[in-house]
């Protein structure tokens, strides 16, 4: 516990992007396995943004899909996620604005999915948007503000809150 209100830190919001690098039925099954651990939220499908010729990939061609996921669910899902990864991320995995990010290879680590052969196994990548409360001044319309220092969030107090709240966690060098 912070010690103030307004200081306590939050998951704001968590992304999970799946890129399978083609259209068609494998990325059908890839979002079928982002709504199943997103809990039915239906996941945004993401386009190519250049053209790449060795991977065979065409400019505006869908080869990814993403979800964001709020709340409770996004908690639980990164407590899994971090037993996936036996509770180690490295420290270049935390942004300067107090983020972070890592992904795992197999999406049957996460024990929300059992492992279907017709499915197949997908690797994702996992990003963790934190805030404090008050953050919403510095990007709503109406009578906007700037955050002041001490409010924001910068990678050091990121880091002391992942090890405060996963206690059996670790940051490897």
């Amino acid at each position: 516990m912070a010690e103030h209100p307004m200081k306590e830190i939050t998951i704001e919001k968590m992304i999970i992007n799946c890129c399978v690098g083609e259209s068609g039925d494998r990325l059908s099954r890839a979002v079928k396995v982002l709504t199943e651990i997103a809990g039915g939220q239906k996941p945004v499908l993401s386009r190519a943004r250049m053209t790449i010729r060795t991977f065979g990939i065409r400019r505006n061609e869908t080869i990814a899909a993403r979800v964001t996921i709020r709340g409770e669910l996004a908690h639980k899902i990164l407590t899994l996620a971090l037993r996936s990864k036996e509770g180690e991320i490295s420290d270049k995995n935390f942004s300067a604005s107090g983020h972070f990010g890592f992904g795992i290879q197999e999406h049957i680590d996460l024990d929300i999915i059992k492992y279907d052969p017709a499915i197949g196994i997908y690797g994702m990548d996992i990003f963790i948007c934190l805030t404090r409360k008050g953050y919403r001044t510095s990007r709503k319309k109406y009578k906007r503000s700037a955050l002041g220092l001490h409010h924001k969030i910068d990678k050091e107090t990121a880091k002391a809150w992942f090890l405060e709240t996963f206690p059996d966690s670790r940051i490897k060098a």
